[in-house]
């Protein structure tokens, strides 16, 4: 079969046009760490507490404490990061929280693989908690979070899609809406425990109509 020029040259811009949108969708995700400074972050509680850069990922240490981005806030986005808890290790990843959190302030998605409290990664602790070791201690896995304010049967609700190593777990409901917007943080749990963070990236979500 012959293909004349003409649909060549419309293969050719149909193929662009497929590429340009693979990387325009790429571009949507924004670094929030640049893997050597802790420029864009700010640790709030013990100051014997320790947050540092080193091998290319934030390590957090020490006495409790939170480590806050300041850029924000942010309302519907997906936010993903790899993360690495030590052994008997407790943390957590706050989205919608304050400037100047608490424990309690904000979402947490816990990161806890075998620490002496139970609810695991994976877990939206105080709302959704998983049981199941789903990542090993001192190994990098990927939280990857989708979170959209919604209306559901007329109800407006936030939802929170969880997926951790690219398994999704579940979408949970908050219909309380308990955290509006707000900040990214992590949390420096006990002095037993080390966190390692590093590829940490948003993508801004249009609000839905």
């Amino acid at each position: 079969m012959r293909i004349s020029g003409r649909w060549l040259a419309a293969l050719a811009v149909l193929l662009q046009l497929t590429v340009t949108g693979a990387v325009q969708a790429q571009d949507k995700w924004v670094s929030l760490f640049d893997g050597k400074t802790l420029d864009g972050w700010e640790k709030v509680g013990s100051d014997k507490s320790n947050w540092a850069v080193a091998d290319g990922a934030i390590q957090g240490s020490g006495d409790p404490s939170m480590l806050v981005c300041t850029k924000g806030p942010y309302r519907n986005f997906r936010y993903r990061a790899e993360i690495k808890i030590n052994d008997k290790g407790n943390s957590g990843l706050y989205f919608r929280t304050t400037r100047k959190p608490g424990f309690t302030d904000g979402y947490e998605a816990q990161i806890d693989s075998t620490h002496t409290d139970p609810i695991r990664t994976g877990s939206i602790y105080g709302m959704n908690h998983v049981y199941k070791r789903l990542v090993e201690p001192d190994a990098w896995f990927t939280y990857d979070l989708e979170v959209r304010d919604d209306i559901w049967r007329g109800r407006p609700m936030t939802r929170i899609r969880v997926t951790v190593d690219g398994n999704e777990l579940y979408e949970y409901l908050d219909f309380d809406l308990t955290f509006k917007e707000g900040h990214f943080a992590f949390q420096q749990h006990d002095p037993g425990s080390r966190v390692s963070i590093r590829k940490v990236e948003v993508m801004e979500l249009p609000e839905k109509k």
